[in-house]
């Protein structure tokens, strides 16, 4: 895909993974709608790295649990920019329960949890999916390897990265020819979501082959390589765990 000139809607985009994301496409010509929940200031200040690379970009606050937001959020970028290339659904959330406790597993982080990581994903590529159609564009939902394995911050995360992978193939199908959709699915990352659990993710670094966990910046590189090189590509769980899991 030649990237110049596109527009790409990142969820969850005012910092870590997103962030990495946003800005990598940005380096490389694209326009870029940031969507953010809570963090204005992050937000901002990532929209500023963004323009400094030449490109636009529109902030837009909003959850995409929520259905109208996510209509009012496609239909903005659209009227912005005249058109929606690349969505990367990576808005997600989490809540860190032993995965022992079942009785801390509450209702309330089952539906937090679903709410987020499943049906928004599934909400953003609805309102998303005629304007990718119409453009020939492309879709990424950013997973986790804890939908492969089980394993991860809850077993209820977990579930819902597993669902957001098998919602990954339903789409990849439902949408070609003309969309090609893909999951990427990372290992730990370096964000402020470890923090607090530096010295368990140490020891699961060191146990990797690679011997560290991930950069924001290493899966956006991987999100940039599928987006605009790997055109015969859909429908594929690609994991960024420093082979953690072979």
């Amino acid at each position: 895909m030649k990237m110049k000139g596109k527009v790409a809607l990142v969820t969850g985009s005012a910092t870590g993974i997103g962030k990495a994301v946003a800005l990598r496409l940005a380096q490389e010509g694209v326009h870029l709608t940031i969507n953010y929940t809570k963090s204005e200031k992050e937000a901002r200040e990532t929209q500023q790295e963004i323009e400094a690379l030449g490109v636009q970009c529109l902030l837009f606050q909003g959850s995409v649990a929520d259905d109208a937001q996510v209509r009012q959020m496609v239909q903005a970028t659209i009227d912005a920019f005249g058109r929606l290339d690349i969505l990367v659904n990576n808005a997600g959330v989490t809540d860190f329960v032993d995965h022992a406790d079942l009785e801390g597993l509450t209702e309330q982080y089952w539906d937090r949890v679903m709410d987020v990581n499943v049906k928004g994903l599934f909400f953003c590529a609805r309102a998303a999916s005629a304007e990718l159609k119409k453009q020939r564009g492309c879709m990424i939902n950013i997973t986790s390897v804890a939908g492969l394995t089980g394993l991860g911050s809850s077993i209820a995360y977990a579930a819902s990265k597993a669902a957001a992978i098998s919602v990954t193939k339903s789409l990849a199908r439902v949408m070609a020819p003309e969309v090609r959709v893909n999951s990427i699915a990372p290992g730990i990352v370096d964000t402020r979501w470890i923090e607090g659990q530096e010295d368990h993710v140490a020891r699961l670094a060191a146990g990797t082959p690679l011997g560290r966990v991930a950069t924001p910046e290493d899966v956006a590189d991987v999100v940039y390589a599928v987006i605009a090189h790997s055109h015969f590509v859909t429908g594929e769980i690609i994991r960024v765990d420093g082979g953690m899991y072979i």
